[in-house]
């Protein structure tokens, strides 16, 4: 993204939750009522002629319809990891989550730390200020230049704790990064977390990124990375996932694919929508140390 402005995809990834929010509650497959809060008028009426004409669908078939699965199936993940005594939450790439704010087992119960670049994070600290008053004092603020700092001194230095047992979450990040820095952030988490901890992430197939595989979506990312600064650099092979984690000290490993996301959220009055088959989402325990 642009060094000094806030990130294009977060507030196209909060139109997505907004719009699909917006449908009654039969219909719609995931809920988050903060999202539009964190876009304005305007942009959501430019995306959502985009939506409503087909034209988003025609470019990138199911590519909307993962966007709101992963939402769905990300809190449905998290609400588990409360259940099951979460104690802290990492929010990675945090953008416009509401997560921190949306989930009444989190309040008072789990720090969160929520993980971002300075400008998108300095636009999103004064929209929940306008929209409670005040920050929730469960929330910690953790901006970070990947170019000058490193993960593990700036969530360090804000008082993550590694005894604790923690849930990643890392939402519409990894294909934005290079391999090394996906290493990087994997290797961290699985040297510096406590007994039980787990992330949660999705993925796009390697073959988009080596062009294989033909998406609009990934050709229009690819075109506007000048303008936007936000371009795709990594995959993972399609069935790899799991031994991709396991090597680097992750267990458990559960993949979700479209047709298991399809099945899942799809169903009823949704049966018609489809899920792009180029994306999945896998959830994994750290593997415990030693």
């Amino acid at each position: 993204m642009k060094k000094n402005r806030s990130s294009i995809t977060a507030m196209g990834i909060a139109f997505a939750r907004a719009f699909e929010s917006s449908k009654p509650a039969g219909e719609r497959v995931c809920y988050d009522p903060l999202a539009h809060h964190f876009i304005s008028r305007a942009f959501y009426l430019f995306c959502k002629f985009w939506v409503v004409t087909g034209y988003s669908e025609r470019r990138g078939p199911g590519a909307m319809g993962f966007l709101v699965a992963r939402t769905r199936y990300m809190d449905d993940y998290l609400q588990f990891c409360i259940d099951d005594g979460l104690e802290q939450l990492v929010i990675l790439g945090a953008g416009y989550d509401s997560r921190a704010y949306r989930f009444e087992g989190l309040k008072g119960r789990v720090k969160v730390f929520e993980v971002d670049h300075p400008a998108t994070q300095q636009v999103k600290i004064a929209k929940l200020e306008q929209i409670f008053g005040q920050l929730p004092d469960h929330g910690v603020y953790v901006p970070i230049d990947f170019t000058l700092q490193s993960l593990e001194e700036r969530l360090y230095a804000s008082g993550y704790d590694r005894q604790l047992k923690t849930l990643f979450i890392w939402e519409g990040v990894t294909e934005y990064l290079t391999a090394e820095a996906v290493d990087g952030t994997l290797a961290f988490i699985a040297q510096n977390s406590g007994p039980g901890s787990s992330i949660i992430f999705d993925y796009v197939y390697a073959a988009v990124i080596e062009g294989t595989w033909k998406r609009g979506e990934a050709t229009s990312m690819q075109r506007y990375r000048n303008i936007t600064g936000e371009g795709w650099n990594f995959g993972i092979e399609r069935g790899a996932v799991e031994e991709f984690l396991s090597r680097r000290g992750f267990a458990h490993v559960q993949d979700a694919d479209s047709e298991f996301l399809k099945n899942a959220y799809f169903t009823g009055i949704n049966q018609q929508r489809t899920v792009a088959p180029v994306y999945a989402i896998v959830h994994a325990t750290v593997e415990p140390q030693g």
